[in-house]
């Protein structure tokens, strides 16, 4: 009794540990999606606007459903970004819930439904701050069943319930925005599926 219970809890714990997407050297796991520049560079993942200066994916191969992703982000221009879950894309065109990664002021930690709904919740303007441009930022979401939450640099941005998302499954893709001038760095992309 007593070794199935240790053997219960330490394969809860191994299946909870955080798995890397991200293996610091190549795209491997990953495609691209548009013609705007993702790479690898001193270990970091960059994504670069092109010359086409169009919105642009880095999506991952695997779907993941309930899990907790953490990464760090590094704008170094513009910064428009943004983190999808649950997503699929044909082209440039995606569907899916798009965690804002933007300046400061510009609703970082937000939801957006991309060719949906629009805007489902902007963190609250006491938060524009939280992202700091030019620096290292961590991003922390958790999405479980119809539940997301969201933390830039350990401040909890939004909480969100929604049906529809509930219902959905997909990858987690890594955004360029259109217009060109953007340049973000990524690191320690890291999930615990839940």
């Amino acid at each position: 009794m007593l070794i199935t219970l240790f053997l219960k809890l330490f394969l809860i714990s191994f299946l909870q540990s955080p798995v890397s997407i991200f293996n610091g050297s190549d795209l491997d796991g990953w495609k691209v999606y548009g013609t705007e520049l993702w790479y690898v560079s001193d270990g970091d993942l960059v994504c670069e606007s092109g010359p086409d200066k169009e919105y642009g994916y880095l999506a991952t191969e695997k779907y993941y459903k309930n899990f907790i992703l953490t990464l760090n982000f590094l704008q170094e221009s513009d910064g428009n970004s943004g983190v999808f879950f649950r997503s699929k894309i044909e082209g440039t065109k995606i569907s899916g819930w798009q965690v804002e990664v933007a300046p400061p002021g510009l609703h970082s930690g937000g939801i957006y439904e991309s060719y949906g709904r629009g805007w489902l919740i902007k963190p609250d303007k006491s938060k524009d701050d939280v992202v700091i441009m030019n620096q290292w930022n961590s991003l922390k979401v958790k999405v479980l069943d119809g539940e997301v939450t969201t933390w830039i640099n350990g401040t909890k941005m939004i909480y969100l319930l929604d049906k529809k998302i509930s219902d959905s499954e997909g990858s987690i893709a890594l955004q360029i925005h259109d217009g060109g001038g953007i340049k973000v760095r990524w690191r320690d992309i890291n999930v615990v599926e839940l």
